[in-house]
């Protein structure tokens, strides 16, 4: 079994993660949204939101940094397996609190607000509580890892993450013997990620950037102060078989 969930199961995951995003975005380009009930409910949101949002974007790339960064990297910048183990442990510790409680926020928000939880599919609930489990989790492999203050264990799961994405065999053999609260995590995780592409996470793809350098757009009102008159329909279908007409004529030579 160990074989199967930490050197089988993440290539599953990762496989649905990335074809299942692609395929979703590709096929169904307008569910690609968060889906946002803010117009029903601003009070809660927006504290829930920042401090959940800030947390789990910061577990995020300090997971990312943590696991995919090559020992190498981490001995040439000076930077002590304990000491790293000790940083990761009480800025994890920080952001997994503040994304535990704003997420609290949200899935009280969700939950028990009429409007908000008829608006609410089953798979917004329930992406919600395994994030909240996984935080729980998260939140809880602290008290482990204070147990193992020399970074050997850190260095273990390191060993794994960076094996998997580098296809090397025997990847699960590196975490067979870490303890079972850390399993849970890695677990769970990769359902989430196997997950993914079918909740309103998707957004998370879908950084803004090309609002930077899009052209400005400028909406003006009518100073009409009477309607248009109204025509036909005989009449619109002879102004677009005219409006055709002029487009197909060849331009005269300059």
């Amino acid at each position: 079994m160990n074989n199967f969930f930490f050197g089988i199961y993440p290539y599953i995951a990762l496989s649905v993660l990335i074809f299942g995003s692609i395929a979703r975005y590709e096929r169904d380009p307008f569910t690609w949204k968060s889906s946002s009930s803010q117009l029903l409910r601003r009070r809660q949101l927006r504290l829930g939101s920042v401090l959940f949002h800030v947390g789990v974007l910061t577990i995020f790339f300090g997971h990312l940094f943590g696991l995919l960064t090559p020992l190498w990297i981490i001995d040439a910048l000076g930077i002590s397996h304990s000491a790293k183990q000790v940083l990761a442990m009480a800025v994890g510790g920080i952001a997994g609190v503040m994304a535990l409680v704003g997420g609290g926020i949200l899935f009280h928000r969700r939950w028990t607000d009429p409007r908000i939880r008829k608006t609410s599919s089953v798979a917004d609930i329930g992406i919600l509580g395994l994030l909240l489990a996984q935080l729980v989790l998260g939140v809880s492999t602290i008290f482990a890892s204070a147990q193992h203050l020399d970074g050997h264990e850190m260095v273990k799961f390191m060993h794994w993450a960076q094996g998997i994405l580098t296809f090397r065999s025997g990847a699960a053999a590196q975490i067979a013997d870490v303890s079972l609260i850390f399993k849970l995590h890695i677990v769970l995780g990769l359902t989430i990620f196997l997950l993914f592409p079918f909740t309103r996470l998707v957004h998370m793809l879908s950084v803004p950037l090309r609002y930077f350098w899009r052209p400005g757009y400028q909406v003006v009102r009518s100073r009409r102060s009477a309607p248009l008159p109204a025509h036909s329909d005989a009449e619109i279908k002879q102004a677009r078989v005219a409006a055709a007409k002029s487009r197909q004529r060849p331009q005269p030579a300059e």
